[in-house]
């Protein structure tokens, strides 16, 4: 059993939409980076007494990703990519919360374009505060990459100089910002 880490008390925590925020990374054409989010809707973390009884969920807007270009918006909730008419959110059940260090690592199931797919978070508990209204609050960051090819997404196209417009690898940051209930 793991101690929790100074600060961080057993509790249930729900997470703040409008403080939250998961994003992710793909290099496009080999060159050059897109940058997009994807809205969380709800979510629950639950401290329990040690790191090991810690539990987190999440759903996520994947009908509201944006990538600050429209028509690249539009084709990616499409049927090329995530759907979003057939799935519209994106979800994160934990499995096990284990010690990594002074961090930590988070294993789940995380569905996307309605496929499940057990993936590795690591996290970092950024510490607790209690904000200007009184609620207590805990902040964490997670970050994971991904193949999209293992969750069926696969659409890309052929470069004249070789090499495909979209990369397989996708890295995703969430940022947490969560409410003691």
């Amino acid at each position: 059993m793991t101690a929790l880490p100074e600060g961080l008390a057993p509790a249930t925590y729900t997470i703040d939409p409008s403080h939250t925020q998961a994003g992710f990374t793909v290099r496009h054409a080999g060159i050059s980076k897109v940058r997009g989010t994807v809205p969380v809707l709800e979510g629950t973390i639950v401290i329990g007494e040690d790191i090991e009884s810690s539990t987190v969920t999440a759903v996520l807007d994947a009908t509201k990703i944006s990538t600050g270009d429209a028509n690249r918006d539009a084709h990616l909730q499409s049927a090329d990519f995530f759907s979003t008419d057939v799935n519209p959110t994106w979800t994160f059940t934990s499995t096990s919360v284990k010690a990594d260090g002074g961090d930590f690592v988070v294993t789940g199931d995380l569905t996307i374009a309605g496929v499940t797919k057990p993936v590795e978070l690591a996290l970092e508990y950024t510490g607790s505060a209690v904000d200007a209204f009184g609620a207590a609050r805990a902040g964490f960051e997670a970050t994971v990459t991904i193949s999209r090819k293992e969750w069926g997404i696969t659409w890309n196209a052929a470069l004249e100089a070789g090499g495909v417009l979209v990369s397989d690898k996708v890295a995703i940051l969430i940022e947490v910002s969560a409410v003691k209930a």
